[in-house]
């Protein structure tokens, strides 16, 4: 029997902390992922239109094996700069890669596109995701707020509100996977019009309000919803996650995690993966268990991964909160 961790969220996962900062009249935000000590990290993108930093040392052929954080950022493009102001804060911390007398703190980025959804992007010549990505650092902890917070503040599906979403599994062999996603996706995380998630097959203790899938299901449920479907651009819709566990990986272990992960955008959102969507997923091994899975576990271990990222998403959407100019309702909101 699955049961979720403590706090039901990544930071189950020993060695990780969480810190979310968002701007709600711009309605976008920064989260980071702190590693303390650094974790082995890797990347799979699935999503056509991506956008990234620092993903190539990520590869398990490339030099660098751990990462001092990872950053979730709104703003599309404009947001990679939570990066520099995540670097900033590491470095007073004194963090980073060791290279001679200086240290350099490895700091991944992934950026989702919430630029058109009712908040007020007049920043000026700058944008504000540096000074974000320093306070979501500074701001790290075991606990966080979901829903509209953080990277998930301006989030948007194809039906209501996306968000900020997180959950935790501790397998029976003690080991325990955890998920936080941005979900911002081109299409819906619900079946048809409905409240119920496409995720509820794998929902624990009612997370996301213990609804089940409909039944029978709704002659509309496999329609395909497209969130502004009368101006798609590329880059314009985007879920970014990380799929993050204790047990001892190697970087191309952690890849195949990430490749695991995915199936669980499948499992939640209709349809994910598409040419118009940045889907990606980091991955995190911290170690902290002590257990080097057997390859009969590592089966667990990525199905595990799936069914955790689903819940996490729909977490997300469930979390969402009402908000001036809003462009979608929330799941809340729905009758």
């Amino acid at each position: 029997m699955m049961r979720t961790g403590p706090l039901n969220l990544i930071t189950d996962v020993a060695g990780l902390t969480v810190g979310n900062a968002e701007d709600h009249r711009l309605k976008s935000g920064v989260t980071a992922i702190v590693c303390d000590p650094p974790a082995t990290a890797a990347v799979q993108v699935l999503g056509g239109a991506p956008g990234t930093r620092e993903t190539d040392l990520l590869d398990p052929h490339n030099t660098v094996q751990t990462v001092d954080a990872l950053v979730l950022s709104g703003g599309s493009a404009f947001g990679l700069d939570a990066a520099s102001g995540a670097q900033a804060a590491l470095r007073e911390m004194g963090r980073g890669f060791a290279v001679g007398p200086h240290r350099i703190p490895i700091v991944p980025t992934a950026i989702l596109f919430d630029l058109i959804n009712g908040g007020d992007k007049d920043w000026g010549r700058y944008p504000p995701y540096r000074e974000l990505g320093f306070e979501a650092v500074r701001r790290a902890g075991p606990s966080f707020a979901t829903g509209t917070a953080g990277a998930g503040t301006g989030a948007l599906t194809a039906t209501v509100k996306g968000g900020l979403g997180s959950a935790s599994t501790v397998l029976p062999s003690g080991i325990t996977i955890g998920a936080l996603v941005a979900v911002n996706a081109l299409g819906s995380a619900t079946v048809g019009d409905s409240r119920h998630f496409w995720s509820a097959p794998f929902e624990l203790s009612g997370e996301f309000g213990a609804l089940g899938l409909p039944h029978p299901l709704p002659a509309d449920a496999a329609d395909i919803r497209i969130k502004f479907r009368d101006r798609q651009s590329a880059g314009a819709n985007t879920t970014i996650a990380v799929i993050a566990t204790d047990a001892v990986l190697t970087k191309a272990e952690a890849k195949r995690l990430a490749i695991a992960a995915h199936d669980g955008f499948s499992r939640a959102l209709w349809p994910a993966h598409t040419p118009l969507d940045g889907d990606l997923i980091f991955a995190l091994a911290t170690g902290a268990s002590g257990k080097t899975p057997t390859l009969e576990d590592f089966i667990d271990l990525g199905a595990v991964a799936a069914s955790t990222m689903a819940r996490a998403i729909a977490r997300g959407v469930h979390d969402a909160a009402p908000a001036e100019n809003d462009l979608m309702p929330c799941w809340s909101q729905l009758s």
